[in-house]
């Protein structure tokens, strides 16, 4: 009986293997048109600038200051230095937290396109949907305008 079991469950899986490979339904999604166009992507973006405003303006006035030092003839040679030395350093660290933020809230969208890949590769059927690293993909199986209006309205 144990071997009975074993030989139907190779043959539903060689027909099932069978099926899918004479009418395999694939997809694509352009994942630099979701991060161009949904607006989950844009709210990131304001987020990202919104809670680095201050420190970016502040680098601003500081590189303004400096600006005004070096064009007055009765700048001091020191201070300018550690203004210059100032304005470096908190430039770099600003980059660098941007990047960390960046990196994250990317991480989070990155985590919901999967998923609403995923919710529409399922429900629609698809055996097999690329995104990354694709040479070319012809329009019709283009399923990313799906994945960017369940993205853009999750609540579908």
């Amino acid at each position: 009986m144990n071997k009975f079991l074993r030989y139907a469950l190779v043959a539903s899986f060689v027909l099932f293997a069978a099926n899918v490979a004479a009418n395999p339904k694939v997809g694509y999604v352009k994942v630099e048109k979701i991060l161009r166009e949904s607006s989950q992507a844009a709210e990131s973006a304001k987020k990202l600038q919104t809670e680095f405003s201050q420190r970016t303006e502040e680098i601003a006035q500081l590189k303004k200051q400096i600006g005004e030092m070096e064009n007055s003839n009765t700048a001091n040679g020191q201070k300018l230095a550690r203004l210059r030395l100032e304005f470096e350093r908190k430039q770099r660290e600003l980059n660098e937290d941007i990047n960390i933020r960046k990196n994250e809230e990317l991480a989070v969208l990155q985590d919901r396109i999967n998923k609403a890949v995923t919710l529409v590769s399922v429900t629609e059927g698809y055996d097999l949907v690329f995104y990354k690293n694709l040479v070319y993909a012809n329009k019709r199986v283009d399923i990313t305008d799906k994945v960017l209006k369940l993205l853009d309205n999750p609540t579908r």
